[in-house]
């Protein structure tokens, strides 16, 4: 991967603010109430210093394009189909509405693998998010580029099964249907507009999937969201989570934690126990 080493150690700085307004738009999506200490419950980081490259600069699957030159923050990697694999976060200090805030990114690696669907890439960008000066999120992001679905490949994931979901064993479960609509308003949120999350046709015929994915960072929000319920408010101090399989909008998603302290086991899981995200987690 030397032609892309280059990348490695790039930075990039960008601003926002914790808006009233965004945060009253966040707590309407995820059909929840606003902390009564005044804080911004965990995972609104996601939804600020979100990029905002011309419409005219987007590429086919509606990413932002990249190439080679100098002010290129991410590697042009040729590989067409992108996915958010993995994070790891810190939570440091809790951000609050109207507060000012500075997102550093930096790249951390860029490593070439080969895996059962073919060749893949994996960028690593590591995340340092201030708020009025203070270190509040740290974070380490997963960027995975994958080659094209061979023809014949059957759509992604497969279909349920008839087996179910079984939550006996986990000490919190909650069970949603992550609609068309979340979709689009989480997109809105986060400036998102990868196509796979709200046109079905591109989804199915460009990227082999069986319908619209859901953004693996919402299904990590409302793994966030259930230890919220469990835990309370800002109560985790790190959480890291792996996508292991797509889910679809319109279908079924298994919510379930177990565990406390330093061991909290958390998962996504459709109806038939397909296991879509893992997390762990620290209270």
């Amino acid at each position: 991967m030397s032609e892309w080493q280059d990348w490695i150690g790039r930075e990039e700085k960008r601003t926002d603010r914790v808006d009233e307004g965004l945060f009253t738009r966040w707590l309407a999506t995820l059909d929840r109430a606003a902390p009564s200490d005044g804080t911004v419950p965990q995972a609104f980081h996601w939804c600020l210093c979100t990029p905002d490259a011309p419409t005219a600069k987007l590429g086919p699957d509606g990413h932002p394009l990249r190439d080679d030159s100098p002010v290129s923050f991410l590697p042009p990697v040729p590989l067409p189909r992108r996915m958010w694999a993995s994070s790891k976060v810190e939570f440091l200090a809790p951000l609050r509405p109207g507060q000012n805030v500075l997102r550093t990114s930096r790249v951390a690696s860029v490593a070439e693998k080969q895996g059962g669907s073919g060749r893949l890439v994996f960028v690593d960008v590591a995340h340092e998010t201030h708020a009025e000066g203070a270190l509040c999120v740290k974070e380490v992001q997963s960027i995975v580029y994958r080659e094209p679905a061979p023809a014949g490949t059957p759509a992604a994931p497969p279909a349920p099964g008839e087996s179910r979901f079984d939550p006996a064993g986990w000490d919190a479960h909650r069970e949603l249907t992550p609609s068309e609509p979340l979709l689009f308003r989480y997109s809105a949120l986060t400036f998102n507009s990868h196509r796979i999350h709200y046109d079905a046709p591109y989804a199915r015929d460009e990227e082999g999937y069986r319908g619209l994915v859901v953004h693996g960072p919402l299904t990590a929000t409302l793994l966030l969201d259930l230890a919220q319920r469990h835990f309370g408010d800002n109560a985790l101090k790190r959480f890291a989570f792996r996508g292991m399989s797509p889910a679809v909008a319109g279908e079924a998603l298994n919510l379930a934690l177990r565990g406390n302290g330093e061991d909290i086991e958390i998962g996504a899981f459709a109806s038939d126990g397909r296991q879509v995200m893992s997390a762990t987690a620290a209270a």
